[in-house]
Parts: structure tokens; C-alpha cells; sequence
């Protein structure tokens, strides 16, 4: 027999709460606010909405089904299973922390505080959770399959994400590598020294990967969401008598890759700004960022 659906319910502490955990109490975290002329009033109620946001979305799930909640700090050691429909309540960026750990499970995005978040990747409303937990777990859903960006070490590591990996020095040092593209031309590999590069997807191209090519005024075509493709760019290349500036931008297709071999003591590879979850690159070793086999299921 199968088993019913599990609702998994993923949210964040809220500032409050790390308020909270950083000072004692809520008198001694306002008392601290206050002598810096903030007050702690407007976290709090960012921190009730979001706490009434997850109460709505957990009575709404179906007496039948089974459910459980993950906190985004825990994401990397909870197991998610092929029956679970995912229920992200928090931040269009909470997605993204989710979505690498994901097999193909369809997910809900709630807006826990409509206003404040773009609402790319959190769509609904607490009160469309009743009509849209039944739906996502159904034959007939309506879901976005967004592309992901992964990379792949020599040594068989792998990391995916939904925005952007980032490759580069693990502080402010200069990255030294060699890029190669594959399956993109006959371009020859090119010594680079620089802050890091970045490959991302669609989903990116509304985040740190636009802020990029706006920067440059690039005239690359940035991907949709959708489409199996990325861009990337190289951060602040530095020419000097070994290291090239040439490349410095460009798309990838699914066929295609973008090859970097270390030639600093230590880089790291991590996505969508989760540094806690990083790959340790260090010298010779080659990393390949691809598009992933993955993609998020968002339901629409």
C-alpha cells in the first residue's frame, strides 16, 4: 500500500528569534535595540506574521496526510522522501537554500510576509494553502521546472543549486585557475587571476548573476527560468604578463560546460550564498559547472 502524502513545512528563525538566542530575553534584546536607537517592535511583528503564516499552512494540511517541519539550518541532514510535497513558508531565497536537496518533489512557496518579498519564488498566500497542498500532490499539477547549475569536482563531489555557484578565493585573496569551455568553440584555455566566477541559471539572472551583467552593460541574452542554459562571468579578471582577461562572459547550453583548474593554494564552490556548504578546491584539482540533470518543480 502507498503511502499518503507528508507535507514538509520549511522555515527559517526569523530575526526575532535570533534576537532572542543572541541576547536572553526580549527586555534585554529591546533594551540593547533601543540604546542604538532601533527599536525592536517591527521585528516582533515580522516574526508574529511569519509565525502565523506557518500556524495557517500546518491546519491546512489534510487529516490523511502525514506531516512534519524542517528549519533551514537542519536542510542538509533531513531526509526527504518521493511522497513528500514540499511547503517552503518564508523568503523567495529559502527556495533556493531548499531546492538543492530536492529530488523532483513538487514545491509549494508561501509568502510568509506579502510586501516584503519579490514573490519569484514564493507565490502564494497562507490561505491558498488548503486548495494548493491537495493540488500539488495530484496526477494533473501545474508546475514551472526550473533549470539548476551544478558543479562537479575530479574527485566525484557535487554540488547543485537553483540561483548561482559561486567559484573563487574563500576570502579577499586573488583566485588563480585556468577556464576552459567545453563544447563551446575551439577557444583556447585561458590563465585567469581574479575574484571568483560565477554560473548561474534563469532563476540567478533575477539576483547576484543580473547584478553582474548589468554591471558591464554585457549584451548577453540572460536565460529563463526555465530554459537549459546558464550565464557566466568572471569577477574583476586582472591582466598581467600570465593571466588573460578574453574571457570573461558567456552562455552555456545542456551539452556544454565550464572547466576551471585550481592553481591557488585553496578555492571554494558554493551556491546560492550557502557558504556552510561548500566544496574545497585546492590546487590542480578541476571543477566543472554544468546544467544540472535536476530541476526544481515549482508549482505555479
Amino acid at each position: 500500500m502507498s503511502l499518503a502524502p507528508r507535507a514538509v513545512l520549511v522555515h527559517r528563525r526569523t530575526e526575532y528569534e535570533e534576537l532572542l538566542a543572541r541576547h536572553g530575553t526580549h527586555g534585554q534584546a529591546a533594551f540593547l535595540l533601543g540604546a542604538r536607537g532601533r527599536s525592536i517592535d517591527e521585528v516582533r511583528l515580522r516574526h508574529e506574521r511569519a509565525r502565523r503564516a506557518l500556524t495557517a499552512v500546518a491546519g491546512a494540511v489534510p487529516l490523511t496526510w502525514r506531516q512534519t517541519t524542517v528549519e533551514r539550518a537542519d536542510l542538509d541532514r533531513f531526509l526527504f522522501g518521493p511522497e513528500d510535497v514540499v511547503v517552503v513558508v518564508g523568503q523567495d531565497g529559502l527556495v533556493a537554500n531548499t531546492a538543492k536537496y530536492l529530488a523532483g518533489q513538487p514545491v509549494v512557496g508561501i509568502d510568509a510576509d506579502p510586501g516584503r518579498n519579490p514573490g519569484v519564488l514564493v507565490r502564494h498566500r497562507p490561505s491558498d494553502a488548503r486548495r494548493l497542498l491537495p493540488y500539488a500532490a495530484g496526477p494533473g499539477v501545474a508546475a514551472d521546472e526550473l533549470t539548476m547549475v551544478a558543479a562537479a569536482t575530479d574527485d566525484g563531489r557535487r554540488l547543485l543549486a537553483l540561483n548561482e555557484i559561486y567559484v573563487g578565493p574563500p576570502g579577499h585573496q586573488t583566485a588563480r585557475y585556468t577556464l576552459d569551455t567545453e563544447g563551446a568553440g575551439e577557444t583556447a584555455p585561458e590563465a585567469q587571476a581574479s575574484s571568483g566566477v560565477l554560473a548561474g541559471t534563469g532563476t540567478g539572472a533575477t539576483g547576484w548573476l543580473r547584478s553582474l551583467w548589468q554591471q558591464r552593460s554585457s549584451a548577453l541574452a540572460l536565460p529563463a527560468p526555465a530554459e537549459p542554459g546558464l550565464a557566466w562571468f568572471v569577477r574583476e579578471a586582472w591582466p598581467s604578463p600570465t593571466t588573460g582577461t578574453s574571457r570573461v562572459e558567456g552562455l552555456l547550453g545542456p551539452a556544454q560546460g565550464l572547466r576551471l583548474t585550481v592553481e591557488s593554494d585553496r578555492l571554494v564552490a558554493f551556491g546560492d550564498g550557502v557558504e556552510s556548504d561548500v566544496l574545497d578546491l585546492t590546487w590542480g584539482q578541476t571543477v566543472r559547472l554544468t546544467v544540472a540533470d535536476t530541476r526544481l518543480r515549482l508549482v505555479s
